[in-house]
Formats: C-alpha cells, sequence, structure tokens
C-alpha cells in the first residue's frame, strides 16, 4: 500500500527537445515546422517541432513520410553534443531544489522534491519556478507534472503540454485513473492496449475491476503493475543512480536486405561495433539480443543467454547468427539491425558496474 508520508514528485518534460533548441539557436527556423534527422530516403525523425506535429509528423517516423505529411518541413542534422550540454544545464536548475533526481534521458526526469533545498511546502510551486528557471536562463520549454507517486506524475507531465502544469493530487487520483484511457497507462503499449480492449478494458475503472490473479494470468508479472497503477498505488522510488542494464548499437540499412550473405555481412559490422563499445564502456554482461526491423516498421526481438560473458566477436557473431537463423527475413526484408548485450554481472562487492544505456543509432 501507499507509504502514510505522502511523497512529492515531479516529472519535467522538455517539449519538443531537440527541434526546441535548434529553433532557440537558430532564430530563422522559429515558427516554421521543423524536424531534427536526416531527409534521405531511410532516415528517421528524431524529434519535430510543434509546428510539424500539427501535420501529424512526430519522433520515430520515417522521413519520407513526414515529408509526404508535410511538404515544406524542414530538416535539421542532430548536434547531440549541444543537446547533452543543455540537459546538464537543466539538471543544474534541478540541484538548485534537491538530489533525488532520476534522469530518464536528456530530456525528461524525475525529482522528489519531498524534503526539498529550498523548503518550499507545495510541489506545485517548484515545478512552477523549475519551468520559468528554464525558459528564463536557457530560453527553452519543459511540462511539468506533479503527484505523489511516478506513474502519476508522468502522466500528468503529458496532459496538458506544450508550456503544462498539471497536479494530480492524492483526494483525486482514483476519480482521474478510473476516467483514464488504457493507452495512456506507463508501459501499456499498441499490441498490450488492443489486448485489454478484447477483455473489455479500456478506461482506468474497467481496469481497477479486474482481480488480480485474472490480470497476471493474462499479463504475467506486468499484470501486477497493472493492478497497482490502477489503483493509484507505485511505490517505486527516485534514483538518483540508474543501472546501466545494456549496451548496444543498431544499423539502419541504405537498402532493406533479403539474401542471407549480405544479412551475415551486415551482422557483421554491428557485431564489430558492439564488441568495441562493450570495451571501451568495459561493459561486462551474457544475454545477447538481436533487434530487427522490417521493410514495414514491425520490429522483433530474440535474446539468448550464455554462462560466459560476452565482450569478443568471436563469442557474439556466432550467437547472433543462431538467433538471426529464427528470423523469416527472405519474405520480410530487413531495414534495420541492432545488438546489444545485457544481464551484468555483480562485482565482488555485490553492486552493479554499469549505467543504463538503450540502443542508440550511428
Amino acid at each position: 500500500m501507499q507509504e502514510n508520508r505522502i511523497r512529492k514528485i515531479i516529472h519535467i518534460d522538455m517539449d519538443a527537445f531537440y527541434a526546441s533548441v535548434e529553433q532557440r539557436d537558430h532564430p530563422e527556423l522559429r515558427g516554421k515546422p521543423i524536424a531534427v534527422g536526416h531527409a534521405e530516403e531511410r532516415g528517421v525523425v528524431a524529434t519535430a517541432s510543434y509546428e510539424a506535429r500539427r501535420y501529424g509528423v512526430h519522433s520515430a517516423m520515417s522521413s519520407q513520410k513526414a515529408k509526404r505529411l508535410c511538404p515544406q518541413l524542414i530538416f535539421i542534422p542532430g548536434r547531440m553534443e549541444v543537446y547533452k550540454e543543455v540537459s546538464g544545464q537543466i539538471q543544474e536548475i534541478f540541484r538548485e531544489y534537491t538530489d533525488l533526481i532520476e534522469p530518464l534521458s536528456l530530456d525528461e526526469a524525475f525529482l522528489d522534491v519531498t524534503d526539498n533545498k529550498q523548503h518550499i511546502e507545495l510541489a506545485v510551486d517548484i515545478a512552477k519556478e523549475i519551468k520559468q528557471h528554464i525558459r528564463k536562463e536557457l530560453h527553452l520549454v519543459a511540462s511539468a507534472g506533479v503527484s505523489y507517486n511516478k506513474f502519476l506524475a508522468k502522466i500528468a507531465s503529458d496532459y496538458r503540454k506544450p508550456d503544462g502544469l498539471f497536479v494530480i493530487h492524492p483526494n483525486r487520483a482514483q476519480h482521474f485513473i478510473d476516467r483514464l484511457p488504457i493507452e495512456s497507462f506507463w508501459g501499456v503499449g499498441p499490441v498490450t492496449a488492443q489486448k485489454m480492449h478484447r477483455l473489455g478494458i479500456h478506461k482506468g475503472e474497467e481496469l481497477k475491476s479486474c482481480s488480480l490473479s485474472m490480470l497476471t494470468r493474462q499479463f504475467g508479472k506486468a499484470g501486477i503493475i497493472y493492478y497497482n497503477f490502477a489503483r493509484g498505488i507505485d511505490n517505486r522510488p527516485v534514483e538518483a543512480i540508474r543501472i546501466r542494464k545494456s549496451i548496444g548499437c543498431e544499423r539502419t540499412l541504405e537498402k532493406d536486405i533479403y539474401q542471407r550473405s549480405a544479412v551475415i555481412i551486415e551482422l557483421y559490422h554491428v557485431a564489430t561495433e558492439l564488441v568495441e563499445r562493450l570495451k571501451r564502456k568495459d561493459f561486462h554482461g551474457n544475454t545477447l539480443t538481436l533487434k530487427i526491423k522490417f521493410h514495414d516498421f514491425k520490429q522483433i526481438t530474440r535474446s539468448i543467454t550464455q554462462t560466459k560473458e560476452l565482450n569478443e566477436l568471436n563469442t557474439i557473431l556466432p550467437l547472433a547468427k543462431q538467433l538471426m537463423g529464427e528470423v523469416d527475413y527472405e519474405q520480410h526484408p530487413i531495414r534495420l539491425i541492432g545488438l546489444s548485450v545485457s544481464n551484468p554481472k555483480e562485482d565482488e562487492h555485490g553492486t552493479w558496474r554499469q549505467l543504463e544505456l538503450d540502443f542508440s543509432e550511428e
């Protein structure tokens, strides 16, 4: 159940972060539909400005589709080092209020301000100040959500974007959750949402009416999470240090491929890059995951776990080939191949040695 002491959690989400930085640094782009990414045939949109989003352009969309939706769309190459620097400046603002900061990415983070440095009673007032500081000092816009746990704070930050500020008070949380579309629940993607719809679950109230045994039977361990979320329960702490659980790399191919020789060559290149990253980060794990995105953008993953550490090409490549052997790519051409190593081992002190790193495309 919920803790006796009500926590004060804020979720900050920068609005169209990469695109907003580009519009800030290049005044001629302000008010125009822009996309950070590459315009070529195989390009993908990383972030779209709100002017572009009005046309239906969004992140992870192919550049070709984005241009069809918005012919006047302006593509801007990403400047990751700049975004990282700005993200650091944002976190410096956070640290004026609390050291309990859990970054989820460069552009969003959880803050636990239950005991804050400024001794401000209301979390909503802290959220207002943070938004004002970001706007005044960095000339960027953020949305903020405030509640008593991470689940609700995250939902609240998305509720009135852009430049939003929304509070879900403990006394009103259950009423809010009951009316919440199931697609808005954290961890419910399109496939899970479709399954829930087939079960007659469309809103939080219907999810709350399901028994724990039914949800675990249908969704496994995730069913416990859905059961708790439907009741406003989320006791996960804001963790200032995140554990790296995997290192991966992926490659979008210039052309869709389906011939085995071409697939093996590309798999070799990805495996070689993965080994370099593992050694550079001194990462030790024993689970290899293959990620495949097909020509129609459908995506699958396949994993295999070994007792020994996976950090050498002569170990990783044969396993990658084995996983690829489970993929039907002759009938479904491949546009992206990714590999990652996860399941890091504990060191001699029983603590994890890595920080989290997701797949990154280069």
